[in-house]
């Protein structure tokens, strides 16, 4: 998703486009079809191994912040 949209800005800029665009749904199925699989990860593995478990959803929070927020600074 991160690579998503900095190819976006890299091709066209932070300009508002009227239409959201192919990169804009793309992004979006992107963040919202890893919530499923990140919470089936925890689900089956936290209780059994919470201590490297946490660290693995720590990470993947961090990469949602870090691809969001290009999105919002910039107004996308």
């Amino acid at each position: 998703a991160l690579a998503i949209v900095l190819g976006h800005i890299a091709m066209f800029g932070t300009a508002r486009e009227a239409d959201e665009g192919a990169a804009a749904h793309l992004w979006q199925l992107l963040m919202a079809g890893q919530l499923p699989v990140i919470a089936f990860f925890a689900a089956t593995t936290l209780p059994r191994r919470p201590g490297p478990t946490l660290l693995v959803l720590g990470l993947q929070g961090l990469a949602m912040l870090a691809a969001a927020a290009p999105v919002f600074l910039l107004g996308l």
